[in-house]
């Protein structure tokens, strides 16, 4: 009997036991992505339903794709290193050997002997720590994590880390110059749980912790169980961007509980949390405002279809990913256009009420397994067997397997849209003698998240005259306003109009952090411009060395410099 698991090649294995005898083991041929197989054959053969426990004694790399080894310099408090892992969708590999598949779940211990000025932390609950008995200078922390999991919520972070309670099951771990900032921008996370179990049924997690990584992280959030990563570019201060952790808490349900069964049907992780996050956010801040993050969505599909191309196939909901790199495959499509499809159907099917029921029965019928778009469908089939007809009428396969937008736009309350749509308009349509006619008092009574939007509506047309974006400046002075969203939409339209006072801004928010959604289009839009196109190279090539290898690889392949 033999058994595969594919391995990168920087991982080495040691030696394996089988049921305590000494095994076989092989490495084939080298995948360009998946890495390396290892084969192992069993001493002895199995009967069926006989359990065997197979022993890896094995090193990971320092140059694990999974892994960033951050210098004390990269981190706030500049004095100790720090560590933090990042799985999805396929580097578990590259830390431990392991069938790193979605489609297979797993429970899991671990010790992990640190420095002790250091903590450790996993997606795990914590089971104490103690001094490590074979070195006085470190200390091991125990980790237990009862729900199985894929391979790809497998998360370790080892850093000088302090913690915040905010909530009766969630305290907030970061360095320590921003714990208190952190502790404040997340203090809604105990609201948005209760609203979550209210929507999606019992939270089995036990613990939700959050964490605050150091500004490398390359995504906006983590749904690691028991602790979500977060990016610091959520940090604004007025806890404006805090539905991205509406979202990783919806990712307790959808994802962590109920997972795709491989990452062509990744829009059933993400098409459902991101319903559920809107849902937590009607709850907490009205229907309108759930309406609102609807239609900004539904922009983002378009800005992102914008950029990939209408007929390109990763633009489908279902991908086909045979011989594709999940990484290379990665955009905004199975978040929003997944969560069009929900939306589309809440609508059809008798309105928010109605459709939350099929989610909570969802959750319940697929809690703990793997499954496929096919699963999810018969599903939403039988739960709605009175309404057929109905489902019938949906063009299932426009839907799943067309690229470009949907075939159909839903239905959006536009009441907190209108003010951002009719300045923008003003904006598009202004001659050079109406520029005089914009003050600081348009802006009067918008919140941040219709200043996004204001942004965004800009983006999805052609470049606006320089001189509008130096008007804008003058009379709104977007250069002084550090909300992450706000600023990075505000670099790139300044950018696209090709103002070159811009360039240092932008160059230094494609740097200063990490996150994939920033970086990457910050990148691309400096590359374009023929004034900033060298000196972006330049600067990345400059900073490479110091980003995630994720981040590295496809900044990289942006900007024409794979290694």
């Amino acid at each position: 009997m033999r058994c595969l698991i594919h391995l990168p090649l920087d991982v080495q294995v040691f030696k394996v036991t089988v049921n305590g005898q000494d095994a076989q083991f092989a490495f084939g041929e080298k995948h360009s992505f998946k890495g390396t197989p290892l084969e192992i054959t069993f001493p002895n053969e199995l009967r069926r339903g006989q359990e065997a426990i197979v022993e890896i004694s094995f090193e990971s790399s320092p140059q694990s794709s999974a892994l960033q080894w951050l210098t004390p310099e990269q981190t706030s408090g500049k004095k100790h290193p720090f560590l933090f892992s990042q799985c999805q969708a396929t580097h578990c590999r590259a830390i431990f050997p392991c069938q790193d598949t979605p489609a297979v779940k797993l429970t899991y211990y671990a010790e992990i002997s640190v420095p002790k000025e250091l903590v450790a932390l996993m997606s795990a609950n914590r089971d104490g720590d103690a001094p490590d008995p074979e070195d006085s200078a470190h200390r091991v922390y125990r980790f237990s994590q009862n729900v199985p999991v894929p391979c790809y919520l497998f998360a370790l972070v080892v850093g000088a880390l302090e913690s915040r309670k905010i909530g009766p099951r969630t305290l907030v771990w970061a360095e320590k110059e921003l714990v208190d900032k952190s502790a404040y921008e997340f203090s809604e996370a105990e609201a948005m749980l209760k609203a979550a179990e209210d929507l999606a049924g019992p939270y089995v997690w036990g613990q939700y912790d959050l964490l605050v990584l150091p500004p490398s992280f390359p995504y906006g959030g983590m749904e690691n169980p028991c602790l979500t990563f977060v990016t610091p570019t959520l940090l604004a201060g007025d806890q404006s961007l805090s539905n991205v952790i509406a979202h990783e808490i919806s990712h307790s349900w959808t994802g962590n509980l109920v997972t795709n069964k491989t990452w062509e049907h990744f829009w059933l992780n993400e098409g459902h949390t991101v319903y559920l996050e809107r849902r937590i956010g009607g709850r907490l801040f009205g229907e309108q405002f759930r309406h609102f993050q609807a239609l900004g969505g539904w922009r983002e599909l378009q800005n992102t279809i914008n950029t990939l191309g209408d007929k390109n196939p990763v633009t489908n909901l279902v991908i086909n990913l045979d011989e594709v790199d999940p990484d290379v495959a990665y955009s905004s499509v199975p978040y929003e256009k997944g969560f069009a499809l929900l939306f589309y159907l809440e609508q059809l099917l008798g309105g928010p009420d109605i459709f939350i029921g099929f989610l909570k029965a969802y959750v319940l019928q697929f809690a703990y397994k793997s499954i496929v778009t096919e699963d999810w469908k018969k599903f939403l089939y039988s739960y709605f067997k009175d309404k057929v007809d109905i489902l019938d009428k949906v063009d299932w396969n426009s839907w799943f397997h067309a690229p470009g937008m949907p075939p159909v736009k839903p239905t959006y309350d536009m009441t907190l849209s209108n003010a951002c749509v009719a300045l923008s308009q003003r904006w598009i349509q202004a001659k050079e003698s109406d520029l005089g006619s914009f003050s600081s008092a348009d802006l009067k009574g918008m919140s941040s998240h219709q200043l996004i939007e204001f942004l965004a509506l800009l983006l999805l047309e052609p470049p606006l005259p320089l001189s509008h974006v130096q008007r804008m400046q003058e009379v709104y002075d977007f250069n002084a306003i550090h909300n992450s969203e706000i600023r990075f939409r505000w670099l790139r339209l300044c950018i696209r109009s090709k103002w070159e006072e811009a360039i240092p801004l932008a160059l230094k928010m494609a740097t200063d952090q990490g996150r994939m959604k920033f970086t990457r289009p910050l990148f691309r839009d400096l590359y374009s411009f023929d004034k900033s196109r060298d000196l972006a190279v330049k600067t990345f090539l400059e900073h490479r060395a110091s980003m995630h290898p994720v981040t590295s690889m496809l900044v990289g392949k942006d900007l024409k410099q794979d290694q």
